[in-house]
């Protein structure tokens, strides 16, 4: 399994902008909750499926199997 980040730079650069913006939250998300704070509860869950291999909510990261 590998974490990286997604390939296109311009979606890094935008992502990472929104994360300074919003002080760490998933900028694609509302609601500023500890399960949205990056990287967010729903891609970590997907981390821990090991037959999971996709991006995260915001297309930051991308887990490999």
């Amino acid at each position: 399994m590998k974490i990286r980040f997604n390939e296109d730079k311009e979606i890094v650069e935008a992502v990472k902008e929104g994360l300074k913006r919003t002080g760490g939250y998933c900028p694609c998300r509302l609601e500023r909750t500890e399960e949205n704070k990056c990287m967010c509860r729903e891609f970590r869950e997907q981390i821990a499926d090991e037959d999971y291999e996709g991006y995260c909510h915001c297309y930051l990261y991308y887990k490999e199997k």
